[in-house]
């Protein structure tokens, strides 16, 4: 049995480490959740149901899932990095194999009531086994073919698995996560010119092996890449996110139409507009304005992250918030991209905003990690 004075000094004072949270960021997180609630308060048409009010039940949970994460400390999360990352490739493998289909994708659990994605649990227990790899492994050692090959390896594996479901843009997301962490730890950068051009060369062969016996995408994903390319050649069907998409942003103008009052979201015109595109419906209602706003506050955020990760004496902690700020940086990215027709839709959600359930999860999870590593840190370094 762990004494009282032993449990204090493992776990420390809960009264300490609130004091050393970086609150400003818990602030502009929170800001941000609540600019998503009015989003989707918004766009069911001036109603809390079905989504404004959900989105709020989700965010206080995952408040406590943040204040929880964030007060354990990272050698907990080091220690069980490697474990976490096996069970989240099981819980892969369990949707592979009796996962719950939803518009022809196959990428959920069903528990009861709940239904869980866990490529997005992924995401972050890839993080984590990275950072707890490199964090162990000499710097020397981190350009050496072998200690190369693993992280790959361990990358690979949830990449394949979620391009399997399919879910591409979330393959590549946790591709581009894994290589981000592998960049921060020092890996030479004639490696990742490498894959530079292997990724030219597996492009170059997806797109040959349209209409082929071993075509590598489905049909409604190269329809995705000829919207891209040109968005006015099917824009009743494939082309229709992206118009309708443009015409919002357009219609918002630079002040916006006002709340409530936007007519693609609020006639339905514009599609998954409480999930993939509801930053079209801030752009359409608010306009440019508020737009940079909210852009301004998820930069702050990516800037908070980067910040402490520089300063941060422990490689561990500093490897394991680049890497996630780098999945968050890469995914409003990602999205803001998607939406005003600069990439193809890819069906990534924006942070904190979009209506969600094991995303939002997920993101406040994320955010108790680097909370912990935040108050940690020093205590590491110290030792």
């Amino acid at each position: 049995m762990i004494h009282t004075n032993e449990n204090r000094q493992l776990f420390g004072s809960s009264v300490d480490k609130l004091t050393k949270f970086n609150w400003t960021l818990l602030c502009l997180v929170i800001t941000t959740s609540a600019i998503g609630v009015v989003a989707l308060y918004s766009v069911a048409g001036g109603d809390f149901s079905p989504w404004a009010s959900a989105q709020i039940q989700r965010g206080l949970v995952g408040l406590a899932i943040l204040f929880a994460i964030a007060l354990t400390p990272t050698r907990f999360w080091q220690a069980t990095a490697l474990p976490l990352y096996l069970v989240s490739i099981a819980l892969l493998i369990a949707v592979e194999l009796s996962g719950a289909a939803v518009k022809g994708a196959q990428r959920w659990l069903e528990v009861g009531a709940l239904r869980v994605q866990p490529s997005e649990f992924v995401k972050i227990c890839l993080i984590l086994v990275l950072a707890a790899l490199y964090a162990e492994l000499p710097q020397k050692r981190v350009s050496r073919p072998l200690w190369i090959a693993l992280p790959v390896l361990l990358t690979l594996v949830p990449v394949l698995l979620v391009f399997r479901q399919p879910d591409l843009g979330t393959a590549v997301m946790i591709a581009l996560s894994g290589a981000a962490v592998m960049f921060a730890a020092g890996v030479n950068f004639r490696y990742f010119a490498a894959v530079g051009l292997l990724a030219i060369g597996v492009a170059s062969t997806v797109l040959l092996s349209r209409d082929t016996d071993w075509q590598i995408l489905e049909d409604y994903q190269y329809r995705r890449i000829e919207t891209f390319l040109n968005p006015d050649s099917d824009p009743f069907d494939a082309g229709y996110h992206t118009t309708q998409s443009k015409i919002a942003f357009g219609s918002g103008g630079l002040h916006g139409r006002g709340y409530l009052q936007g007519t693609q979201s609020q006639l339905n015109f514009l599609p998954e507009k409480h999930t993939d595109f509801v930053f079209t419906t801030l752009a359409e209602e608010f306009g440019l304005i508020w737009c940079l706003v909210i852009l301004a506050f998820y930069g702050f955020i990516s800037g908070f992250c980067i910040r402490f990760a520089i300063r941060c004496g422990d490689r561990f902690c500093a490897l394991l918030v680049i890497g996630l700020s780098s999945v968050f940086f890469l995914h409003f990215s990602a999205n803001l991209a998607m939406v005003s027709g600069l990439i193809p839709v890819v069906g990534i959600p924006l942070p904190l905003i979009s209506y969600g359930g094991t995303a939002l999860l997920m993101t406040f999870a994320a955010f108790g990690l680097i909370e912990s590593a935040h108050i940690h840190a020093s205590r590491r370094s110290e030792q």
